[in-house]
């Protein structure tokens, strides 16, 4: 694996490990590449698990057991690039099914607080549409969204009566 000049780092309670054999899983690619441990006289129990460093889909992470201080917040999310609505369906339904929470807008918090963006392919032009209106419908069909559909984002922009949402009201 090549070198990663900025690697993300997670913290967690006490389930960085626990965390990084989860996400492995979800994605179906990646490794634990190593495990600290905290030595006698350091902030956690000796012999716990102080750093997990793993690589997920290609990208180095490390998770920390630091302890309860510091939670996750929205303000730091990772984006999931979808190829298609099946692929966006299997990342929603597992993190969000596993004890996850659902947001609005594609967002959603997994069973650690994490955020996630699931983020389906074509989502990006729509909303570049050239034609501001067609845009605009497909933003207010956005809004009303927790899962995001492309398909219905489309039919929105398109002016297609009831294509605005999932079926989920948000708020």
């Amino acid at each position: 694996m090549a070198q990663q000049k900025i690697v993300p780092n997670l913290w967690f309670d006490t389930q960085a490990e626990e965390a990084a054999q989860y996400y492995i899983d979800v994605f179906g690619t990646g490794r634990v590449l190593d495990v600290t441990r905290y030595p006698e006289g350091a902030p956690g129990p000796a012999g716990s698990v102080m750093t997990v460093e793993f690589e997920l889909a290609g990208q180095r992470l490390v998770g920390i057991n630091g302890g309860p201080q510091f939670p996750f917040t929205e303000a730091v999310s990772f984006q999931i690039d979808c190829a298609d609505q099946a692929e966006v369906d299997r990342y929603w339904d597992r993190l969000v099914g596993d004890g996850g929470e659902e947001g609005q807008c594609g967002w959603l918090k997994d069973r650690y607080g994490l955020s996630w963006q699931v983020v389906p392919a074509g989502m990006a032009e729509v909303f570049a549409d050239p034609d501001p209106a067609r845009a605009q419908r497909a933003v207010q069909a956005m809004l009303g969204m927790r899962k995001l559909d492309v398909a219905a984002l489309r039919a929105a922009a398109d002016g297609v009566p009831g294509a605005a949402a999932d079926g989920v009201p948000v708020g």
